[in-house]
């Protein structure tokens, strides 16, 4: 795991421990043993299929709750991802959690670690708009209000940062919602955020969600704002990285 200045972490971790990763066999929940050597049911609220991340043995990383009457005591956050190069084994630490992309893109924000939101003073998380709400409005420039959808990227192959990792009708859906904002005079943008520092740029995964894929690039065409950005990891918290480019269009 990554050292780096104090200074530069955004979201802070507080309490952590180490385990490894035993089995999931709960939507919500992960059995981990920790490095005491204690077994435990550990929260996760990735939902997804968190593609080629859950092995057995692999390392994790666990926030303690903060609520000490909280059935499961621990938040599984990150799982470190090994793999065997000719050089040697590599590891790579993912994070999982997928309060993180909203949490960061507020924190950036609030940071002026953001170029794309450097016009806007007002930030809203979780903000309705007609029948919908999307993780974050903007306002405060002398253009329109920006509405902005965040995304948990934790699959990356070849170099190429992909999403989803496993058919999303609710992904597609919030493509569709933000470029109907295009469409009515406002600005809309997907906020990427690549939890891991192995990746060299972004695109859709079509080999999994076609109609995801297809979606994507119409969002992009119709001026849909699209930012993609890896994170790095220490044990004091995380902070932003790089911005990717994204895979030329129709690649996918």
């Amino acid at each position: 795991m990554e050292r780096f200045e104090e200074s530069n972490v955004l979201l802070p971790f507080g309490a952590c421990c180490f385990g490894r990763f035993i089995t999931r066999e709960k939507r919500f929940s992960v059995l981990v043993e920790l490095d005491s050597g204690e077994k435990c049911w550990a929260h996760t609220n990735n939902t997804g299929a968190m593609l080629g991340l859950l092995r057995r043995g692999e390392r994790v990383l666990l926030s303690k709750a903060e609520n000490s009457a909280r059935k499961l005591p621990f938040t599984l956050e990150a799982v470190c991802r090994r793999e065997c190069l000719p050089k040697g084994i590599r590891e790579t630490w993912v994070g999982v959690n997928t309060r993180v992309p909203n949490a960061l893109l507020e924190a950036g924000f609030l940071a002026r670690r953001l170029p794309f939101l450097a016009s806007f003073t007002i930030m809203q998380r979780e903000k309705t708009r007609g029948k919908s709400r999307l993780d974050a409005w903007f306002s405060g420039s002398d253009g329109p209000d920006f509405w902005v959808e965040c995304k948990n990227v934790t699959l990356v192959e070849d170099g190429v940062a992909a999403f989803p990792d496993a058919p999303s009708a609710r992904a597609c859906k919030h493509l569709i919602e933000l470029m109907d904002i295009v469409r009515s005079g406002e600005r809309a943008g997907l906020f990427l955020l690549v939890q891991r520092n192995d990746a060299h740029c972004f695109g859709a995964a079509d080999y999994i969600d076609r109609h995801y894929a297809t979606l994507f690039s119409e969002a992009r065409d119709s001026g849909v704002e699209i930012f993609a950005y890896t994170t790095r990891f220490s044990l004091s918290g995380i902070t932003l990285g790089e911005p990717l480019p994204l895979v030329p269009k129709y690649v996918f």
